[in-house]
């Protein structure tokens, strides 16, 4: 079957995935960094931007960036780009598990839909939680936002960043979506 064996076609992807993993290892963002992101967040939204990994938030400002140097984009489209992520910080991954997550996603993406579609509980065997945080931290994310006063614009950004949409439903929120997923399958 299709989703067993990776193609030809994955292996860039799949080293690309690795060559940021590797760069993501030592990330750290600077006192700059920080500036920006509380120059667009609220203090509430800041704290919630602070509680994910220093490689994530390295990550998200450096999404940012890119959405700045060719436009002033949407203030809800720079909020969801820092925050995009926010729901990993609920279930922490560790090394090991990133590099499952980015294997499994490489060799078996169907199998990684359907494992990471379940619930994390006491039960959940160890090779699924990380798993379950790649696939569901969009719908944690735009939770932790809502409850952090975030628009329900860029809470919608958040909850759909992962999800690939048509050209049909490109509206104005499709098109905000389009373009924090064009920078980001870039970081």
């Amino acid at each position: 079957p299709a989703d067993r064996i990776m193609t030809s076609n994955q292996m860039p992807r799949l080293l690309y995935r690795v060559r940021q993993f590797w760069h993501a290892l030592h990330a750290q963002p600077s006192a700059d960094d920080l500036s920006l992101a509380q120059a667009v967040l609220t203090p509430q939204q800041f704290a919630l931007f602070c509680r994910m990994q220093p490689s994530e938030q390295v990550h998200s400002l450096s999404l940012l960036r890119q959405l700045q140097q060719h436009t002033h984009p949407p203030h809800d489209l720079q909020v969801a780009a820092l925050l995009h992520d926010v729901g990993k910080s609920l279930v922490p991954l560790r090394l090991w598990e990133r590099i499952w997550i980015v294997l499994a996603g490489g060799f078996a993406p169907a199998r990684v839909q359907r494992w990471g579609s379940q619930p994390i509980d006491a039960g959940t065997p160890f090779w699924q939680r990380p798993l379950a945080v790649a696939c569901q931290h969009p719908e944690w994310g735009a939770r932790l936002a809502e409850e952090a006063g975030v628009s329900p614009l860029a809470i919608a950004i958040i909850r759909r960043h992962q999800q690939k949409i048509e050209a049909a439903q490109r509206d104005g929120e499709g098109d905000l979506l389009l373009r924090l997923q064009a920078v980001d399958d870039r970081n």
